[in-house]
């Protein structure tokens, strides 16, 4: 049998295993438990890094979010676009043309 015919044939515990063994012979039993530590330390400090960033880009984009209206699904027609942009700034739709909304719109924008 060769080699790489073993290799293929060695599932995913053993590689572990191997890898285990490989590394107590590379550092030695003395190295290896601050070296895990280490890399603990690493892992849990990139975790806490990657919650800082993520939680600073949400509040940053939180006043942008405000004021925008929250598109839920998507919007077949112009008529339902301007109900929802009408409705997320407070007008009301109902009774009005697509052109009298518009208008609204355009001035409450401007204001």
């Amino acid at each position: 049998m060769y080699f790489s015919q073993l290799l293929g044939q060695i599932a995913g515990t053993e590689w572990f295993i191997l890898i285990i063994l490989a590394l107590i012979l590379l550092l030695g039993p003395k190295r290896l438990p601050q070296i895990s530590k280490t890399l603990g330390k690493a892992a849990g400090e990139y975790e806490r890094a990657k919650q800082t960033v993520r939680r600073e880009i949400e509040q940053a984009y939180e006043p942008i979010r405000r004021g925008f209206p929250l598109v839920r699904s998507a919007v077949s027609t112009e008529r339902e676009k301007l109900e929802m942009v009408a409705q997320s700034l407070g007008i009301s739709y109902e009774g009005k043309s697509d052109e009298q909304l518009r208008s609204l719109i355009a001035e409450r924008m401007r204001n």
